[in-house]
């Protein structure tokens, strides 16, 4: 009993959580003018949890599944009335009384746990139709068929690659190579769909940030060319500055999902490195309210030929990484990191981590990244020199210079704290 009631009350807590967003969205309809609204919801994860704790004790699978078929019975008539009167054709109404129900009973006779996160997941995805409404106008159907062509290449092609290396050196796996080249461009996709949804209208700030998920290097060059134009270079070098800022927290990113361990040695640096960047940023902005509208990177990350570039890129980098650690040592990994970091800081960061428990330890492959982040730093103010009026790349310099002696002091003083 004492094991039960906490799970029950999960059921009734999972049903009042989709009965809020479900109330809320109805809250000017007329009083019994709605199936169901949050006491209803409510009832329903209750009611499958009741069911399914009468299954458990009767030893009998067949009342559970008895009490799901009668209650979708009687929701999903009430429901048909409520769309005939008036004239709606939407299923989500039904579909999330009967993932309550289910979900009721799975906190009951099933993992408690999945049972909270899929009603936090399912209140979620019910309270975000707007947006994911909103979404699909603006995605184009060659963005979307990217996406969908490499899930099915992902599903398909992934599960067939060997899952070993395949050179000498051991840094040659192809099965990782693409899991990661995968993995780089969701996390990219994210920026490029706020980028998308909310594009340039929504300010300078929002602009750089989103495109700095999908490439730092292409927002500094469009505002370079936005400075170069006759746009406040000011407010201009803080937006390329917060891009740097997010360059490096998405490196980061990267590192805790790929090897957690190795964040010990690149955190504080990075840390230092990217507040630097923010605050110098967000002073530059600070002087002057920025109005300006940049153009920032409108390439899909799931397009095809720029994730075969990246694998191919990633392979060489990763194959040269692990022979020259082989042959040379820990300064090889790192000199190879720092140079590849200006062709793209995720292949370098990647390329270091695939070694860690093979050929390099934390601390190594921790620099490795570091360097990365540093060379591909200096890149952008090298291209912010070459293409930006002085005001902007003198601005940029500063707020570089800033940010790294920011990473230098944690990575001197945080080992010896």
């Amino acid at each position: 009993m004492d094991a039960l009631l906490p799970r029950l009350g999960l059921a009734l807590a999972i049903g009042l959580l989709v009965g809020l967003e479900r109330g809320w969205r109805e809250r000017d309809a007329p009083d019994r003018s709605r199936t169901a609204g949050i006491r209803t919801y409510a009832i329903s994860g209750l009611l499958g949890g009741v069911f399914a704790a009468l299954a458990e004790s009767l030893d009998a699978v067949s009342v559970l599944v008895a009490g799901f078929l009668g209650f979708a019975a009687v929701f999903a008539s009430f429901k048909a009335r409520e769309a005939a009167f008036d004239d709606d054709f939407s299923a989500t109404g039904v579909i999330a009384g009967l993932g309550v129900f289910a979900l009721g009973a799975l906190a009951v006779s099933g993992d408690y746990q999945a049972a909270a996160g899929g009603g936090a997941a399912l209140a979620g995805i019910l309270a975000s139709r707007e947006i994911l409404h909103e979404l699909l106008k603006r995605l184009t159907w060659v963005e979307l068929r990217s996406a969908l062509v490499l899930s099915v290449m992902t599903a398909i092609i992934l599960p067939l690659l060997p899952n070993r290396p395949i050179d000498p050196w051991g840094g040659l796996n192809p099965w990782e190579i693409w899991f990661f080249t995968v993995l780089v461009a969701a996390i990219s996709y994210l920026g490029y769909i706020a980028v998308r949804v909310f594009g340039t209208t929504r300010g300078l700030i929002v602009s750089a940030l989103g495109g700095a998920l999908v490439s730092s290097t292409a927002v500094t060059l469009a505002l370079c060319r936005a400075a170069k134009s006759g746009g406040d270079a000011y407010p201009l070098a803080g937006a390329a500055l917060l891009a740097a800022m997010i360059s490096v927290a998405r490196v980061c990113l990267v590192v805790a999902v790929v090897e957690p361990g190795v964040l010990a040695s690149v955190g504080p640096a990075a840390l230092g490195i990217a507040l630097g960047f923010g605050l110098y940023g967000a002073l530059l902005i600070k002087r002057q309210r920025p109005h300006a509208e940049v153009d920032m990177p409108a390439r899909s990350p799931f397009d095809l030929a720029a994730l075969l570039m990246f694998a191919l890129a990633f392979a060489i980098v990763a194959t040269v990484n692990a022979a020259l650690a082989t042959l040379i040592g820990a300064q090889g990994l790192v000199a190879t990191s720092a140079v590849s970091g200006l062709l793209d800081v995720d292949v370098a960061a990647l390329s270091a981590l695939r070694l860690v428990g093979t050929i390099t330890t934390p601390v190594v492959a921790g620099h490795a990244v570091l360097a990365a982040i540093l060379v591909n730093s200096l890149a952008r103010v090298a291209l912010a020199i070459a293409s930006s009026p002085f005001r902007f790349w003198i601005s940029f310099l500063l707020g570089t210079a800033f940010g790294i002696t920011g990473g230098a002091t944690a990575f001197i003083l945080v080992p010896s704290l």
